[in-house]
């Protein structure tokens, strides 16, 4: 009888499988850790703004944000802060007329979650005519005022 030598027969192999595992991890890290540039996918064309004031701001249903994030819409204080009383509390003073200017007026040091929450709130309730109040630019200091010299300069 004749006794067969296996390892003549048995081929080496690679194992592949923990290959595969390295390259799906490293595949999972590089598509987690990547940051993607927002500017290229959103298209946007920003609003001109002009020194001039535009519409009739006495006509308008104002919409207050104070420093702290509160809501007044009118002369009515939205007593809670999330998205659907502020849309309850614009509807309810605006009624029907969506067609009106709103001028929504927030104060410098507002959380800019707390404006973009109005817009969101208006937006979903139609209102196309939005108006943000600012305030005017304060005068240069840099520029030195009528008939004075620059210090420094000869009298």
């Amino acid at each position: 009888m004749r006794i067969r030598d296996h390892r003549a027969d048995d081929e080496p192999e690679i194992n592949l499988v923990p290959l595969i595992d390295v390259i799906l991890v490293l595949i999972i890290f590089f598509v987690v850790t990547a940051t993607f540039d927002a500017r290229s996918v959103l298209k946007l064309e920003l609003p001109r703004a002009t020194g001039e004031p535009s519409g009739d701001a006495s006509q308008a249903l104002v919409v207050l944000v104070n420093a702290e994030g509160r809501y007044f819409v009118g002369d009515r204080e939205v007593l809670r802060d999330d998205l659907e009383s502020l849309k309850t509390t614009i509807a309810e003073v605006a009624g029907d007329n969506r067609d009106r200017t709103v001028m929504l007026r927030a104060d410098a040091r507002t959380p800019y979650q707390a404006v973009v929450t109005v817009y969101d709130a208006l937006g979903q309730l139609g209102f196309r005519k939005i108006m943000s109040a600012t305030a005017p630019p304060a005068p240069s200091a840099a520029k030195p005022a009528a008939g004075a010299t620059p210090s420094g300069a000869a009298r």
